[in-house]
């Protein structure tokens, strides 16, 4: 009978929360018997938990949450005990869903939702390609070290300098172009925070009236302002 009464309350927890909630994140992740996804959400530098589901034989989920704005937030999956993998998407009011499998969790997940998201993703297109670029200079660097040529060994860190400063342009001229959406204070601190605080400055000075009032729009001037007392 406590284990009945135990359940049925987690059942009504469940309930309140979902009707409650502004946000749902529903999918599937293919070949899964059995685990626990969470939806988590960053607070105070640390992961944490706002929704969780055990999964028995169903692939499919569905989590639930009230947010007061577009952020970040994340699906954790949980297998055996054994983290599985997180999944960073962009939320909003409304429905995300989340299609992915076991196999490759992370790299497999087709994310279809808010209007960040899509500019992520966008985003995230461009940094593979850094990505790639960066592994084929690490490359070049051993060759030239294995070789002893210092004129190689010069070059590939010349490369690497000038990849990094093509990274931060790329962001900075993103979030510029994008400064009537979220994303744009959050590649700031998250991709940017280290960069000259004149290039924050900037990015902040273009937001919109409402993206500055925002969660990250807050945080970047939180950063800024920080940074300028050092």
């Amino acid at each position: 009978m406590k284990k009945l009464a135990f359940i049925l309350s987690l059942l009504i927890v469940s309930s309140c929360a979902k009707d409650n909630s502004n946000f749902t994140l529903k999918g599937s992740i293919k070949d899964l018997k059995k685990g626990t996804v969470y939806l988590q959400r960053v607070d105070d530098t640390l992961l944490v938990s706002i929704d969780s589901l055990q999964i028995n034989g169903e692939a499919q989920f569905e989590l639930h949450t009230d947010l007061e704005g577009p952020e970040v937030l994340y699906l954790k999956l949980d297998k055996n005990g054994q983290e599985s993998g997180v999944i960073p998407f962009f939320a909003d009011q409304g429905i995300t869903e989340i299609n992915t499998t076991l196999k490759n969790f992370y790299v497999d997940a087709k994310i279809k939702g808010s209007k960040q998201q899509e500019r992520l993703e966008e985003y995230n297109m461009m940094m593979d390609k850094f990505k790639d670029k960066n592994l084929d200079l690490i490359k070049n660097n051993l060759e030239a070290r294995k070789s002893q040529d210092s004129l190689l060994i010069d070059s590939s860190y010349k490369e690497y300098n000038n990849l990094i400063l093509r990274k931060y342009l790329y962001t900075i001229n993103f979030a510029m172009n994008n400064k009537d959406s979220e994303i744009a204070p959050y590649l700031a601190v998250s991709e940017i925070s280290d960069a000259n605080v004149r290039y924050l400055d900037t990015i902040n000075n273009a937001l919109t009236p409402e993206i500055k009032s925002s969660k990250y729009g807050k945080v970047l001037q939180e950063l800024i302002a920080e940074r300028k007392k050092q």
